[in-house]
């Protein structure tokens, strides 16, 4: 159960569209360094998750009192992600927008993976907060972690692989739209599995 909630919840958060995915998405339909895209941004996520679990875990074992603490901002931060998704899901009436971009060589790109991935604050909030606190209450936090893991491979994989397909089948408003009410009500659930444990 640990490691199906880890998934659904990595998957959750990773694919909400941000800087990073848009910047991926636009890398690969230009047809540059997929797979060194593609790894680059599985590692960092993979390290990040591995850190923010195990981190959290030894929180609560070392100040069980920050547990309610960890457990209320979990909760606050997926309904706010929840309500993001869900006012785009409405209010949205355009597709996923990219723009073609150069391809470069293979070192290049990599370096610009690890800059949006590791630069952006909100990778940081998802992985080691967000992931972290929720990860320290499973029964099984490892196996959590190896499920978050496990769904950033499957998105990076797929957006890397089927980023040309991608760019058509998401630049419809009202796919874009269903996108969006999925992860919200996948997001609520888990807030409200949160409130319960």
């Amino acid at each position: 159960m640990s490691f199906i909630a880890g998934v659904l919840l990595g998957l959750s958060l990773i694919v909400a569209i941000g800087a990073q995915n848009v910047w991926v998405l636009s890398q690969c339909m230009a047809g540059a360094n997929r797979l060194a895209i593609a790894l680059t941004c599985m590692l960092c996520d993979a390290a990040l998750i591995v850190i923010g679990v195990f981190a959290a875990n030894r929180l609560t074992e070392v100040a069980p009192f920050l547990l309610p603490w960890l457990t209320g901002g979990g909760v606050a931060m997926l309904l706010y992600l929840a309500w993001q998704a869900g006012y785009r899901a409405i209010k949205s009436k355009s597709g996923l927008r990219t723009e073609q971009v150069k391809p470069q060589h293979w070192w290049r790109t990599v370096m610009a993976a690890l800059a949006i991935s590791l630069l952006n604050p909100h990778v940081y909030l998802d992985t080691v907060v967000l992931l972290g606190s929720i990860g320290a209450q499973q029964t099984n936090p490892a196996l959590f972690a190896v499920g978050a893991c496990t769904a950033s491979v499957m998105w990076f994989g797929a957006l890397t692989a089927f980023s040309p397909k991608l760019k058509t089948l998401l630049s419809s408003p009202f796919r874009w739209r269903v996108f969006d009410s999925a992860i919200a009500l996948i997001l609520t659930g888990m807030a409200v599995k949160l409130i319960t444990l």
